[in-house]
């Protein structure tokens, strides 16, 4: 059999989403080689387009914030909430956490395509439509093998260490049989985007994020995200069952779940919907490790929570950041402990995220986001959550977000 072509680098990192792109441009402003292979071609449709303000403390430290800033994406000061005649909003620009008080909401395509471009103006080199197919981490170093999907080549790359920022491509999970069945029960999404013709007088926030809540079926909620073309990327989740007796078509199901909420079809009543509604199920997962000798995974390539609070793009970038600040120490001579400096200071911030998705289900967070008297100080605290500062412990409500949630709720739920 013939041999495959060998190249050897420092890094590969597997994806140019959000979280390659920062991970490899803050890599090599350390002065590290980097490789980048992506299976697919820029720009490529995603979903989570609407970014934490904690996505930018990463996007500034990657040297990308300029660039963002200039590229006339929708500003975002907060997140606003409904539920039947109930509405509610938190802004940004005042939490608990200091930080980037306003971010944007972003078509996907063009932002990821601006990072991954941003990285490559670093000296960062992205090779586009390659794929891994094999990935040995038993011999004296990581060695991948790589297939371009233009020719069907094959060659392999051999390097110090791969982190993998494949996203729902789970490459290393798949390849390696890291996978795990998440704890979430399995959730559908179904989403399009409209041209939304949204009356400036009908009090919609273009600024903000809407989560709505269905009036009678708590569990179902929808977002709303708007962008700064005069359109808008609008989506239902609910649990699989929920789907059950409702119209096959995706456009016609989706539909019907906006009618039957009417402060969302209100804004909605003069919106052209011209592209196909698309479904995503079963998108929360898991992973056994977040690392073993000689890589790393990143962001969603290791844990999907689910999208309720854009906590996404975060989460990745956040494990992008402390996995290329260990990994510069790494390869500069130091001795790295992965789990104790990378997954469980991560994980701490990722099951924040997670008591409070899971209290959005169960009813109790949305207590707290809909109860109408709440002392400023609280709201804070919970706004900083909800901008993406789910690792700052000084907030109580990350410190001890179970105990926290479940005394808050009682009282919302007591006094409401």
């Amino acid at each position: 059999m013939k041999s495959l072509e060998l190249e050897q680098r420092q890094v590969v990192v597997i994806g140019a989403g959000p979280s390659g792109a920062i991970a490899s441009a803050l890599l090599k402003r350390q002065g590290h080689d980097v490789l980048v292979l992506e299976r697919q071609r820029f720009p490529r449709f995603s979903i989570g387009e609407s970014l934490l303000s904690h996505c930018l403390d990463f996007v500034e430290e990657a040297g990308m914030l300029e660039a963002v800033r200039a590229a006339g994406f929708q500003t975002k000061h907060g997140a606003a909430f409904g539920w039947g005649e109930r509405y509610t909003e938190f802004d940004f620009r005042d939490t608990f956490t200091p930080g980037q008080g306003s971010t944007y909401q972003v078509l996907r395509a063009d932002f990821d395509k601006l990072l991954a471009d941003q990285a490559e103006l670093q000296g960062v080199e992205i090779r586009y439509e390659e794929e891994i197919v094999a990935a040995e981490f038993d011999g004296a170093c990581p060695c991948l093998t790589v297939k371009r999907l233009s020719d069907g080549h094959s060659y392999q790359v051999e390097c110090a260490f791969v982190l993998d920022a494949s996203g729902y491509g789970r490459v290393l999970p798949r390849l390696l049989d890291l996978d795990t069945p998440s704890s979430f029960p399995v959730r559908q999404a179904l989403f399009t985007h409209v041209e939304d013709r949204i009356d400036a007088a009908s009090g919609f926030d273009r600024e903000k994020i809407l989560i709505t809540t269905h009036p009678t079926l708590r569990d179902v909620w929808f977002w709303t995200i708007p962008f700064s073309n005069g359109r808008c990327s609008l989506g239902v989740v609910a649990d699989a069952s929920r789907f059950q007796g409702r119209p096959e078509d995706l456009d016609a199901c989706l539909r019907q779940f906006v009618e039957e909420t009417p402060s969302l079809a209100r804004p909605l009543q003069n919106a052209v919907w011209d592209t196909p509604a698309r479904a995503i199920g079963g998108y929360s997962a898991n992973v056994k490790t977040l690392h073993g000798p000689g890589f790393a995974l990143l962001g969603n390539a290791a844990e999907f929570l689910d999208p309720v609070f854009s906590s996404g793009v975060t989460i990745a970038m956040r494990s992008a950041s402390m996995a290329a600040g260990l990994l510069h120490r790494q390869l500069s001579g130091e001795s790295i402990d992965w789990e104790q400096q990378f997954a469980i200071p991560l994980k701490r911030g990722v099951d924040t995220f997670r008591v409070y998705v899971e209290g959005w289900y169960d009813g109790s967070f949305q207590d707290v986001i809909y109860y109408q008297h709440a002392t400023p100080e609280i709201r804070r605290m919970i706004s900083s959550i909800l901008a993406g500062y789910a690792w700052d412990e000084r907030n109580p409500y990350v410190a001890e977000p179970r105990r926290r949630l479940r005394v808050l709720s009682e009282l919302c739920a007591t006094n409401g």
